[in-house]
């Protein structure tokens, strides 16, 4: 075999080499396991109340809720508070209101008879009776910060702002189970408001747009819906629309509402679950 050949058999060795065959990668595209995008249709327009700095939203008995948020640096029309939404006007007939010195208002959820609130860093939640909405007493949070909360009809569920999602005992408020949420990418923090829907949980990450679709038993994320362009349009309608927040889902008629802090709509929106 002459120099020239025997040179050309080995650079092509060579290129092989670094260069398997992989037929379910194209060529110059890395696989990719990034969520796949749920898409969604808006269905109609409700209005929101813009001093409403959004932290919980959900549906009881038809009622659509909403709980907020504020500290004493705030303006004085925002409430550490939660009620009920009225859908002509986006204001909320107050329920219950906390002392805006002393606590910010996070997450709500109602379990069985009471209704159960969380607040910001102060370590302290409150319970309400879900008829009179009477108080009927306070609860250790037991994570770092409460953030959004959901149940699943057992237990109160939890985001603190990581990217765990804690399980914990209504009866002694004691951390049954906590599961971290992943990605492609690894842990996904700044889980915030939470809803269970069809046996997923979803979730908005707080300083993004997205509302993450999470498997509960692994805590991987299974899907993402994109509403940056509903946030695009409401910064245009009013400048101070902070970050999305708020997702409420009606199990009997199967709507979804979505709206943000300090935003002008409420949103139906339309996926697949």
């Amino acid at each position: 075999m002459n120099k020239s050949l025997q040179l050309l058999l080995l650079l092509g060795l060579f290129a092989s080499c670094n260069n398997p065959s992989n037929p379910d990668t194209p060529a110059g595209k890395p696989e990719d396991n990034a969520p796949p995008t749920i898409n969604y249709s808006v269905v109609r327009t409700l209005p929101h109340d813009t001093s409403s700095f959004t932290e919980g939203f959900l549906f009881h008995d038809g009622a659509l809720y909403e709980s907020t948020g504020t500290e004493p640096n705030m303006p004085e029309s925002r409430k550490s508070m939660f009620g009920v939404v009225d859908p002509k006007t986006g204001k909320i007939d107050k329920k219950a209101e906390l002392d805006r010195n002393k606590y910010f208002g996070e997450g709500i959820t109602f379990l069985k008879d009471k209704v159960y609130q969380l607040t910001w860093q102060t370590k302290v939640g409150f319970i309400y009776d879900a008829k009179t909405f009477k108080p009927l007493g306070q609860f250790p949070i037991p994570v770092k910060e409460g953030w959004g909360m959901t149940t699943d009809g057992t237990d109160l569920i939890m985001s603190d702002g990581t990217s765990n999602i804690s399980y914990v005992d209504p009866a002694t408020f004691r951390l049954k189970k906590v599961v971290g949420v992943t990605d492609n990418n690894g842990p996904v923090s700044n889980i915030n408001e939470l809803e269970l829907i069809n046996g997923f949980i979803y979730a908005n990450q707080w300083q993004t747009n997205y509302i993450l679709k999470i498997d509960p038993a692994s805590g991987k994320v299974v899907g993402r819906l994109d509403l940056d362009g509903l946030f695009s349009t409401e910064r245009n309608k009013y400048a101070t629309s902070d970050t999305m927040n708020g997702i409420a889902y009606d199990s009997t008629t199967g709507k979804v509402y979505i709206t943000g802090k300090l935003w002008p709509d409420i949103y139906e929106i339309k996926f697949s679950f």
